[in-house]
């Protein structure tokens, strides 16, 4: 761990994650947009954080909002073909108990790198129903896409080298909320 730097510590994330929220009730505000909010995170971080900007929109909207998360292991186009990558995964249950018909979904993820995942949880969000509109909210956007795939709400760009990799630890799972970038060969060891 040595050579991670960290770009992201504990405030920084508290404060990117206020910001998000604040811009999707700007954004969705008006003629019932905030209304018709949900939230879905794409396990494992990213439904974390979902849980997180879920708990300051309903303080800023003061109404709860509906919100869910998302295995996307059975949608991914890269299982079993890319280094890494185990050919059976591991699979969480996904819970999105509430009608998605009609609503502005945000989808919620800690690092966007080649658009994939999202690609993935886009077609596994569309098995449970018809949304609006999906808007994707990332903590980090490292760029390297694949796929055109572009995040409306952004908490940090961070231009990295295919040999980098980010790492994002949530106080819930690692036991300390911050935001890194490694080597790739240190982030494997």
């Amino acid at each position: 761990m040595d050579h991670e730097k960290v770009v992201l510590d504990e405030d920084d994330m508290r404060r990117t994650l206020v910001r998000i929220a604040h811009e999707i009730v700007e954004r969705n505000d008006g003629a019932d947009g905030a209304n018709s909010l949900a939230v879905v995170g794409i396990h494992r971080r990213g439904a974390i954080l979902a849980r997180r900007i879920h708990a300051l929109l309903g303080d800023l909207l003061e109404r709860e909002v509906p919100i869910g998360d998302l295995d996307i292991a059975f949608y991914r186009d890269d299982v079993g073909r890319r280094g890494g990558w185990d050919r059976n995964p591991t699979v969480h249950a996904s819970h999105v108990d509430f009608p998605l018909d009609g609503l502005t979904v945000v989808l919620v993820d800690d690092v966007l790198f080649t658009g994939r995942t999202v690609r993935s949880a886009i077609e596994a969000l569309f098995a449970y129903g018809r949304p609006a509109k999906v808007q994707l909210a990332v903590l980090a956007d490292r760029g390297h896409r694949e796929l055109p795939i572009r995040p409306d709400y952004v908490g940090k760009n961070l231009p990295t080298s295919r040999a980098e990799r980010v790492n994002v630890r949530v106080e819930e799972l690692d036991g300390v909320d911050e935001v890194r970038i490694a080597a790739l060969s240190e982030a494997i060891a």
